[in-house]
């Protein structure tokens, strides 16, 4: 009997002896885009497409099965094909949705975007959805009360979570578990969304995972500052992947790092980890993409991307004949970034805003738009097609001439300056802040007395950004309406026509 107890101990130690360590190793890539308004190649489809990132996730799934594809925020809103409207009804991302459940990505999170869309709009879009949502702080206010988000299916009713995670396994059955928190920034306030607190809920939802799973890795839509002040707080946390910044980064924090990709899928990150089940140690490898012409399109999604585009196509062509003609180039992109729109002069401001005097043969002393208007919230390119323009611009609208008293223009920017940061900031041509913070027209301060022409965009004249601006207003004297026939009736063909103009 102690032989045969000894036989098999020798065996037993024997088997051990001849474990090959590869068995205790799982291999598994994330792959991550983030801030995606474009589900089509840009610029002449020279970059970019939703069709490109399906074809690197399915090439890349083929030699390893544990390939998951991420969504760091922003991709319901701002897009041209999302301010359009079907049967009555503006797509408001049902487009992006369309094509994303396509692509199966496996876990997505709020961002700050995705709350331009009022309630009812996008609970229709998590109901569409068939991939994950995720978020550690965002709660849904109803009824004066604040619960989860949730996707509503037919015959169930599913809450998003405020963790998510991940059981991988190897080819051997050996399992690691990853598991995710994150926050959105509160940047978007709306009355339907609680944002809580954008770390210590995320503090809440690690404590409450961390001991159910091997890691606990971060997504999150947040400024770096506040990626960074995160893994500050949980100094645990190895690797983010995170949004709402547009340039691609790598950033380390302690012992954490921060990845975040271009916006509009220029580029996406392929992060491939190591985990050793028996040391707990993970490694890191990270790669960024660049989805160029080199890259095809994934056949499967190209079709559904194809779809919208041609709907896109059909309506842009009741404004502009050839939505992709080349109409100008530039020595710099142009900024159409929110931040900057919204809180200074820009470059694009001032093409608009010239372009508005322009529909009006330049007779009118000045221009004015909001910065809100401007939904592009990315860099153009420097060969700007007609596409572009309506990227920029797609709700479109009218240019109004009006004539009103110097009192009520001084009023009007004055607000505009004091929404600075905000959709009601303003964009201006010929009229300028003086040393002393008067207000000037052609280099001369403005007099309440005088009567000024101005030409604004029709939305501004509407009250909805500047309460006390409407037709209403005593201090406005006159407005001219154009006709159809007039570059001036839609402010996207008013700039089209004058950036074609500048190349004569």
């Amino acid at each position: 009997m102690k032989k045969l107890l000894s036989l098999l101990v020798f065996t037993t130690l024997l088997i051990s002896c001849k474990e090959n360590p590869e068995d205790n190793i799982i291999t598994f890539k994330f792959l991550q885009v983030n801030d995606v308004y474009e589900i089509e190649a840009l610029d002449g489809g020279k970059f970019g497409g939703m069709a490109r990132v399906a074809y690197v996730r399915d090439s890349i799934k083929k030699q390893n099965p544990n390939t998951y594809l991420f969504m760091a925020g922003d991709f319901l809103n701002p897009s041209l094909l999302g301010t359009l409207k079907i049967k009555g009804e503006r797509v408001y991302g049902k487009h992006m949705i369309d094509v994303m459940n396509a692509m199966n990505f496996d876990l997505v999170t709020f961002g700050n975007h995705e709350f331009d869309l009022k309630d009812k709009y996008l609970q229709k879009r998590l109901n569409e959805s068939n991939f994950q949502w995720m978020s550690s702080n965002v709660l849904h206010k109803i009824d004066g009360k604040n619960i989860p988000f949730t996707v509503q299916k037919e015959k169930d009713t599913v809450d998003i979570p405020t963790s998510f995670t991940f059981h991988i396994k190897n080819k051997k059955g050996k399992e690691v578990k990853i598991g995710f928190v994150g926050s959105t920034i509160p940047s978007n306030p709306v009355k339907y969304v609680d944002y809580g607190d954008m770390y210590k809920d995320v503090v809440t939802a690690y404590n409450e995972i961390k001991e159910q799973v091997d890691v606990v890795m971060g997504f999150t839509h947040l400024e770096i500052e506040q990626d960074k002040e995160l893994v500050k707080q949980i100094p645990e946390i190895p690797f983010v992947m995170g949004g709402h910044e547009h340039d691609f980064m790598l950033v380390t924090e302690g012992n954490s790092v921060i990845a975040k990709a271009d916006a509009n899928a220029k580029t996406m990150y392929i992060h491939t980890f190591t985990y050793n089940v028996k040391t707990k140690e993970l490694t890191r490898e990270s790669e960024l993409v660049f989805l160029d012409e080199k890259i095809p399109f994934e056949p499967k999604v190209d079709k559904v991307v194809k779809k919208w585009v041609a709907i896109q196509d059909s309506k842009i062509t009741d404004v502009i004949d050839d939505p992709y003609e080349l109409i100008y180039k530039t020595a710099n992109p142009l900024d159409g970034t929110d931040s900057a729109n919204r809180s200074i002069q820009t470059d694009l401001g001032d093409i608009i805003t010239e372009a508005m005097a322009w529909s009006f043969d330049n007779k009118v002393d000045g221009a004015l738009v909001n910065g809100g208007s401007i939904r592009i919230d990315d860099m153009l390119p420097k060969e700007i097609e007609s596409m572009d323009i309506f990227r920029v611009l797609p709700f479109g609208g009218g240019v109004l001439k009006v004539d009103l008293k110097g009192k009520l223009l001084k009023e009007v920017l004055d607000y505009g300056k004091s929404k600075r940061g905000k959709g009601a900031y303003l964009q201006r041509y010929n009229i300028t802040e003086g040393k002393k913070g008067e207000w000037l027209i052609g280099g001369k301060k403005i007099r309440d007395l005088k009567t000024y022409s101005i030409a604004f965009s029709d939305y501004l004249m509407k009250g909805y950004d500047i309460p006390f601006l409407n037709p209403d207003n005593k201090g406005v004297k006159s407005i001219y309406n154009p006709t159809e026939v007039e570059h001036a009736y839609d402010i996207r063909k008013a700039i089209i026509m004058y950036l074609k103009s500048k190349n004569q």
